[in-house]
């Protein structure tokens, strides 16, 4: 009886655990089919978000704006990117369908022509997709003619937005009308570009001209401060057969009226598309606070004429009635061009230094194909060679000693020669004023320490290989290009002004004597003193101060902590 009991519990046992392998089988078999399931799920939901990301994006993207690849961060997360990466690139701009109809209905109307089915505009309209025409768009204001280089307002912004300057781009095979302008810096709001094309005039009178409206992509420029505006660019792409445009207008809706009218400059020549010979012009900031430094800007142009520089090109924000009676002699030789400088924004508030970069760029594109090599530099900075007279026989120098092919800019180091501290002793034995009031000759004792390159530097470049010019470098360049960091014993840029950081500090940093620029003494005192002499009665010019004494000149040197050797 024992033994049977003891084999019915073994039984027992074991038919259970049976079952409990027979249940934990099962339930395994459900959670693998379960988790198939899911699986499943995921992908098919995977699946259609793709499909949806592929097929139907450009239902959700039509428009104009600010333009980003599928799937990118927002534009202004992305400022670092090659512009010629990706600009111009089909992918990057919103949809306008425009039936590939464009070039051949400019085409025909420009010949005369019978003028094909009217291109179709996409414009979304609250969250609706509405079609347009050209012809139900406000057409070209006939007794309305395009400005070239003055700032003019964007109308239908919530925030400022203007436009200064249009320029054919047709570099690397991209083709686009690059406007310059100035905008929000962060979220800059979307904006259209109408294309005008000139048709035959009515009776040979009138002219009449045809739009054609495409979506603008804005790149804003670099260095600004995170301040709430900065400089921009706007492309309006061309397609690859279409012609080039008159002028164009920045709208921010394309039913409204265009509150702007920019003639577009195109510098290119198709025959010969680059400068050969050796052309040098220079670049300056805007010119403000009602700058009147008659003597200054007479040493500025005139040093930098025998350096090499043929033109100049200011740009006038708020200029004294003496300096702009001397640059105006100097625009009527073609010697300077001198653009009017009005934006609307603060400066230093609202815009980096009046929206300097705007310029800078303006000057770049502006000279683009006319010169070789192109200075952006300030009226107390001066890029001096150590070893060659010229910038042109610098720059040919340097071409001998390395393969200057692919370079875009040439970097100078900066060299501060501060005002505080005391005139070379030269300057207490002579008694021409002239010579004595001229900060490149009277100031010959230097910071020892150059700053490194890309701090405080300025630089040379070859225009048509920059895209976006800096204050102190190149910012980007197109591809295959960039900059060559010139040893200073080939040339530095002087520069003269007074201590960076306020005070009187600097004077007590090492010093070196530099008299390089004395290489140009001569010639440079008798160019300005013959060109003050002209403008002297013409301009109403102050009597330049006599020479200092001697006496006064010492206890000045001592004063400030000058003497003849090196620190």
């Amino acid at each position: 009886m024992g033994a049977s009991s003891g084999g019915g519990g073994n039984g027992g046992a074991s038919g259970s655990k049976s079952k409990s392998q027979r249940y934990s089988a099962l339930r395994n078999k459900q959670r693998a089919n379960m988790s198939f399931f899911i699986v499943v799920m995921f992908f098919a939901v995977f699946g259609i978000i793709v499909f949806t990301e592929i097929f139907l994006i450009d239902e959700r993207g039509r428009g104009a704006g600010v333009l980003v690849r599928h799937g990118s961060l927002a534009y202004h997360n992305r400022q670092d990117r090659n512009e010629y990466d990706d600009i111009l690139q089909g992918d990057d701009y919103l949809s306008v369908r425009m039936g590939g109809q464009v070039d051949d209905t400019i085409e025909a109307v420009l010949m005369g022509r019978r003028v094909a089915a009217p291109v179709q505009i996409h414009v979304e309209t609250g969250g609706q997709n509405e079609v347009l025409t050209e012809g139900q768009l406000p057409q070209f204001a006939g007794n309305w003619r395009p400005a070239d280089g003055s700032w003019q307002t964007v109308n239908g912004t919530r925030y400022k937005f203007y436009v200064f300057s249009a320029f054919f781009d047709n570099r690397k095979g991209q083709r686009a009308i690059r406007v310059i302008g100035a905008t929000k810096t962060r979220g800059p709001e979307r904006v259209w570009c109408r294309l005008w094309y000139k048709t035959k005039p009515d009776n040979g009178t009138q002219q009449h001209y045809m739009s054609r409206t495409v979506p603008a992509k804005i790149k804003v420029i670099r260095e600004n401060w995170n301040l709430k505006y900065s400089a921009c660019f706007m492309l309006c792409p061309l397609q690859r057969n279409q012609s080039i445009p008159s002028a164009v207008s920045i709208v921010a809706k394309v039913k409204l009226a265009p509150a702007n009218l920019l003639h577009v400059n195109n510098n290119f020549n198709e025959s010969r598309p680059k400068v050969v010979e050796q052309k040098f012009a220079v670049c300056v900031k805007p010119l403000h606070f009602d700058y009147n430094r008659a003597l200054q800007i007479l040493e500025f142009i005139e040093l930098n004429r025998i350096l090499g520089v043929e033109h100049f090109t200011f740009y006038n924000h708020t200029v004294g009635k003496q300096v702009g009676c001397i640059l105006k002699d100097y625009v009527e030789k073609g010697i300077v061009s001198l653009l009017p400088w009005q934006l609307n924004m603060l400066s230093q508030k609202e815009i980096r230094t009046e929206g300097l970069f705007a310029a800078l760029n303006d000057c770049l594109y502006r000279n683009m194909y006319k010169y070789s090599h192109v200075l952006l530099v300030d009226l107390d900075e001066y890029i001096i060679p150590r070893h060659n007279d010229t910038l042109p026989q610098l720059i040919e120098w340097l071409t001998t000693r390395i393969n200057t092919k692919s370079t875009g800019s040439f970097s100078f180091q900066n060299a501060f020669f501060y005002l505080q501290w005391g005139d070379g002793d030269w300057v207490y034995e002579s008694d021409d004023s002239v010579a004595t009031g001229l900060v490149t000759l009277k100031k010959v004792r230097r910071k020892s320490k150059l700053h490194p390159h890309k701090q405080r530097s300025k630089y040379i470049c070859r225009p048509e290989f920059v895209v976006e010019a800096g204050n102190h470098f190149v910012w980007e360049f197109i591809p295959g290009h960039g900059t060559f960091n010139v040893p200073a014993d080939a040339a530095i840029l002087h520069h003269y002004r007074i201590c960076e950081f306020g005070g009187d500090d600097c004077i007590n940093t090492a010093s070196t004597i530099d008299t390089t620029a004395f290489r140009y003494k001569q010639r440079l005192v008798q160019s300005v003193t013959n060109r003050y002499n002209v403008f002297k009665s013409q301009c109403n010019l102050y009597e330049l101060p006599p020479p200092p004494e001697r006496g006064f000149g010492k206890i000045l040197n001592i004063f400030k902590g000058d003497s003849s050797k090196t620190r």
